[in-house]
């Protein structure tokens, strides 16, 4: 399966907004909570995130199967976000490949910071195969999240 990742447009944002409803509606059920971000972000809202953010997509046949975003904060710290697969292509390689993009992209920072469901266990092993470490868990929108990071040891 051989996919292309580039930079999504802002034309690209209703079907990235499509697709993190669809990816994001597994987690709403199992924590029996659709008030979280993901599923009740706007297109106005992700818009406005989108001049902010790199967003990122992963495109197989013409159509976007995988997203992330990410920033630079004032710190040097690269904020990555929303890392979404769409759950027929989840678990192969794509996930993996839209974070190394984003950290070949920014490979100038200080450290890489994510996060993800304390629920989400494939999430959570990939982002540790990957080399990031759990730092907190915090509640966010109902919802317990894993705080991980990542010390960029190849920066220059």
């Amino acid at each position: 399966m051989e996919g292309f990742i580039n930079k999504a447009t802002k034309e690209d944002l209703i079907d990235i907004l499509n697709l993190q409803k669809k990816a994001f509606e597994r987690v709403a059920i199992a924590e029996n909570n659709f008030n979280i971000s993901p599923m009740t972000q706007t297109l106005e809202s992700i818009t406005e995130e989108y001049e902010k953010r790199l967003f990122l997509k992963y495109t197989l046949d013409g159509k976007i199967i995988g997203t992330v975003r990410a920033h630079l904060d004032n710190d040097n710290v690269c904020h990555i976000g929303r890392l979404i697969v769409q759950p027929e292509f989840q678990n192969k390689g794509i996930g993996k490949a839209l974070i190394k993009e984003i950290e070949n992209i920014f490979s100038k920072c200080e450290r890489y910071e994510i996060f993800t469901g304390l629920n989400s266990k494939n999430t959570r092993a990939l982002y540790t195969k990957l080399g990031y470490v759990e730092t907190s868990i915090k509640n966010i929108d109902g919802v317990e999240m894993v705080f991980m990071k990542k010390d960029n040891k190849g920066r220059i």
